[in-house]
């Protein structure tokens, strides 16, 4: 017959058709699947109003479902066509038994799974609870967000903002706009916060200002976090702590509150108003628990004063609380209370008048540089007590004082009101004066005590053993002839910062030579080192490598 098929193209497509038939039935009908079910009602009814709007009335004790997800309230009304439901009263969402929703109104989009709820709304994960006017949630990506303010309490968290979007899978909130978070150990103040109501960790990606201890302590951050559980911070992008007398800026910080541990690192910044002084370090490591701090990696500490400010750099820097290193050994007090005194005082308590400024210590040690404009030194360690306020210099001090040089084998210097009062050298004493080309005014003895007047060395004295050489010269400054002297005891006065006047005390033994009679060069006492080479001649040197 014309126009009939072959049998073979005939098979063909009616293996093709049942095929495809096959294949669609095998498919999920998933509009089926998200039709909203009813469960329970007191009283049903239907209205139809066009081929788009048939209704479903369901009042008293209503129960529908949508696969897993249950829907309660007191009555609702379900467009069969759309699959959309309205619940209005007491309505609550239980969504697979892992986050309740209860509000006074719900608009439900069965096709999409998308909820709104206006009115009271309230919903928890079993950990947290947001509650807010008006809430958009999506069953389907597990997302909610409200825009008209909002709050969510987490335990005794209480974080409130404008907008807010939850994240049911992950437990986050994502809070913008005016974000305030109140805790019993702090507060923050946001524009953005990511927190987790699982873990209870915030999360800081805007400037945020936090606050604890009645707004003693506040912390200024852009990055980083907070471990409520933990206890546990961590501040990027140069953050900004203070703490009552002390504040801290550094590239990053991070905090243990349950050990009191925290370190800081990067161009790190402390301060302490307190005992005056400013610290510099790129490592920087606290403990708020006996208020100790460690600074390395080219630390620099500046003791703050009025015209002259002491700056001390080494390779670590240690301060923490005198009254709690006497537990561990002994600490003399060595200031003297007659002012004149060469012997030191035996150890004594703090007393009980002793406020948290002088219940201080700190200590450098290795490659001790110290500067300010009326003095500089050198050593090996140092330690200072803020209850004596003497610095004691260890391991080949050496104090340079105007055109004068200072060595022993250890040094004290006392100061007063930060600034230098006395300084005693212990054991192989030894001043140098440069008095012009290779002349050098010379005292040596067991100990040297030197007295300072507004900054500058007013008198010293040499004991044991004591030898100098000294250089004369004659109201017009010109050189009149050198002594070469020994004596118990060797004091030297001086005015307009140089040598005006050298006394010998006692079993004197001396000569004076004409200037031209002797070798400057050789003219030296025992352990005589110039050593100007290793005097730190400006502030700036400290921080440089």
């Amino acid at each position: 017959m014309r126009g009939a098929l072959p049998l073979k193209k005939i098979v063909f497509l009616f293996t093709l058709l049942f095929a495809f038939t096959f294949v669609k039935a095998q498919q999920p009908d998933t509009t089926a699947q998200r039709q909203i079910i009813i469960i329970h009602s007191d009283r049903l009814g239907f209205k139809e109003i066009d081929s788009l709007n048939r209704f479903q009335l369901l009042v008293g004790n209503v129960a529908v479902r949508q696969e897993k997800t249950l829907f309660y309230c007191d009555s609702a009304s379900i467009n069969t066509v759309t699959n959309v439901l309205e619940s209005f009263g007491h309505v609550h969402i239980n969504d697979n038994d892992s986050l309740q929703i209860y509000s006074d109104y719900l608009k439900y989009l069965g096709k999409e799974k998308k909820a709104t709820l206006t009115g009271n709304v309230k919903l928890t994960d079993g950990k947290g609870v947001l509650t807010t006017s008006q809430l958009d949630y999506d069953l389907q990506t597990k997302i909610g967000i409200y825009t008209n303010g909002g709050k969510v309490v987490n335990g005794k968290t209480v974080l409130t903002s404008k907008e807010a979007y939850y994240y049911e899978e992950t437990r986050d909130v994502y809070f913008k706009k005016n974000v305030i978070l109140v805790s019993p150990d702090y507060n923050i103040k946001t524009d953005t916060l990511l927190y987790n109501t699982y873990s209870g960790i915030s999360t800081f990606v805007s400037p945020t200002e936090i606050t604890s201890d009645s707004g003693k302590k506040k912390v200024l951050t852009k990055d980083g976090f907070y471990d409520t559980k933990n206890k546990k911070t961590y501040f990027g992008k140069r953050p900004q702590i203070f703490d009552g007398s002390t504040s801290l800026i550094a590239d990053e910080v991070a905090n243990d509150d349950s050990t009191g541990f925290g370190e800081a690192r990067g161009n790190v910044i402390y301060r302490d108003t307190a005992q005056k002084i400013t610290l510099f370090a790129n490592h920087f490591n606290s403990n708020r628990k006996d208020n100790s701090f460690l600074a390395t990696e080219k630390p620099v500490m500046i003791i703050k004063q009025e015209d002259d400010s002491i700056f001390i750099a080494a390779d670590t820097l240690y301060s923490a609380k005198l009254s709690n290193l006497r537990k561990s050994r002994t600490v003399p007090f060595i200031l003297d209370t007659t002012g004149k005194k060469d012997s030191l005082q035996k150890v004594m308590p703090l007393s009980k008048e002793a406020t948290d400024s002088t219940d201080r210590f700190f200590e450098a040690y290795y490659h001790v540089r110290i500067f300010s404009d009326s003095l500089q030194s050198v050593c090996d360690s140092l330690f200072y007590s803020a209850e004596d306020s003497v610095f004691r210099l260890f391991k080949q001090p050496i104090v340079w004082a105007r055109e004068n040089q200072i060595t022993g084998d250890t040094i004290y210097l006392y100061t007063k009101n930060k600034k230098p009062e006395r300084l005693f050298v212990f054991e192989n004493a030894l001043t140098i004066g440069h008095v012009g080309k290779e002349y050098y005014n010379q005292v040596k003895g067991r100990t040297i005590n030197g007295y300072f007047k507004e900054g500058n060395i007013d008198n010293m004295r040499a004991k044991g053993n004591a030898e100098s050489i000294y250089y004369a010269q004659d109201d017009e400054n010109k050189f009149i002839g050198v002594n070469k002297a020994t004596a118990d005891i060797i004091d030297i006065f001086f005015q307009q910062k140089k040598p005006e006047r050298v006394v010998f005390r006692s079993s004197l033994v001396g000569t004076t030579y004409p200037m031209r009679q002797v070798n400057h060069e050789e003219l030296r006492l025992r352990g005589f080192k110039w050593l100007s080479d290793l005097r730190p001649k400006t502030k700036y040197e400290l921080f440089a490598d």
